[in-house]
C-alpha cells in the first residue's frame, strides 16, 4: 500500500470577521470529522489524523526572505490535512469523497507521498 496526503481546501469565507463559534457548535462542526475519520480507522486506512492549520503563518521565499502570511489571494486556502494509505490514487480519491470539508464547499487534493529513501 502507499501512503496519500489528504490537504483540505477550504473556501475563503472571511473567518477573522466572523463570531467565534459557540463550544456546541465546534462539537457539531468536530462530529462529521470524527465519524469520518473513525471510518477510515475502521478500515485501517488511517495513517495520520493530521491537523487544522492556523490561517496566518510565514512565507519563506529564496534569498531568506521571510514574510506574513500566507494570504489568500485566491478563494481558497489549506486548512488542514490528513495522511492515509490506499493501494492507488483512485482508491484515495474514492475515500476522500466523505470528507466533511465537501458539505461546506470546500474540496481535497489529493497526493501520492513518495519517500525520500
Amino acid at each position: 500500500m502507499k501512503e496519500f496526503l489528504l490537504v483540505f481546501r477550504r473556501a475563503e469565507s472571511g473567518e477573522a470577521t466572523q463570531v467565534p463559534p459557540s463550544p456546541e457548535q465546534i462539537q457539531a462542526m468536530m462530529k462529521p470529522w470524527q465519524d469520518w475519520l473513525g471510518s477510515l480507522a475502521a478500515q485501517n486506512k488511517l495513517v495520520s489524523a493530521g491537523n487544522r492549520l492556523e490561517s496566518d503563518g510565514k512565507v519563506v521565499s529564496p534569498n531568506a526572505v521571510i514574510t506574513n502570511g500566507p494570504y489568500v489571494e485566491i478563494k481558497e486556502s489549506i486548512g488542514g490535512y490528513t495522511i492515509i494509505q490506499a493501494d492507488s490514487l483512485e482508491e484515495a480519491a474514492e475515500l476522500s469523497k466523505g470528507c466533511p470539508i465537501l458539505a461546506v464547499g470546500g474540496s481535497v487534493e489529493v497526493r501520492a507521498i513518495v519517500p525520500m529513501d
